[in-house]
């Protein structure tokens, strides 16, 4: 759900590139909800930017929506929200009938739960949970043996930037890794 220190929450989302471009959403109102910050969400989108059309896009743990809302204004085919939270997922909803984002659906489940049930693959997973629950690594884990991941799938990895990104599937390889701020982020490629 993307959660870190209490007073982060500007109350605004602002979607940064392609259709939906310059929008302001409303964030759910959580204590330590962060959406993730114009210049990493940048920078992944620059990363993204051949594959990004036309792909189905998971957000695991959606919080504010920020990766997701920013996949289906840069031309995603399908992007589907993962949440817990039942105000925030009720908060995600209105946002998509807001932009009129036809193509983005929110589902209110527990993410590991969720994932432990198998199901349809991704071309394009984020993985951004809250920092302090440490579940990047059975996150993964679980997408690489359940089927969620189409052949050749990306998934994105956000943690805090004093953490090491947690070790990856054997046949994942870390394509790219920075670090801005408070935040270390990388993509994988899987196979």
């Amino acid at each position: 759900m993307a959660y870190n220190r209490p007073g982060r929450n500007r109350g605004r989302l602002r979607i940064i590139g392609g259709r939906y471009r310059g929008r302001r959403l409303p964030i759910p109102a959580q204590p330590g909800l962060r959406p993730t910050a114009d210049r990493v969400r940048e920078t992944l989108f620059n990363w993204l930017q051949p594959v990004i059309a036309g792909s189905r896009c998971l957000d695991l743990f959606a919080g504010s929506g920020a990766l997701a809302f920013e996949a289906a204004s840069r031309g995603a085919a399908e992007v589907l929200m993962i949440e817990r939270s039942e105000p925030v997922t009720r908060v995600l909803a209105a946002n998509v009938r807001l932009l009129g984002a036809t193509q983005v659906r929110v589902r209110r489940a527990d993410a590991l739960r969720w994932l432990a049930g198998g199901g349809e693959p991704f071309d394009l997973v984020f993985l951004d949970p809250p920092f302090h629950e440490n579940l990047l690594a059975p996150s993964c884990t679980l997408l690489s043996e359940r089927g969620w991941l189409a052949a050749g799938a990306l998934v994105y990895l956000e943690a805090p930037a004093g953490r090491a990104l947690p070790e990856l599937p054997r046949d994942w390889i870390l394509m790219r890794e920075k670090r801005a701020g408070q935040v270390r982020f990388a993509l994988a490629a899987t196979p």
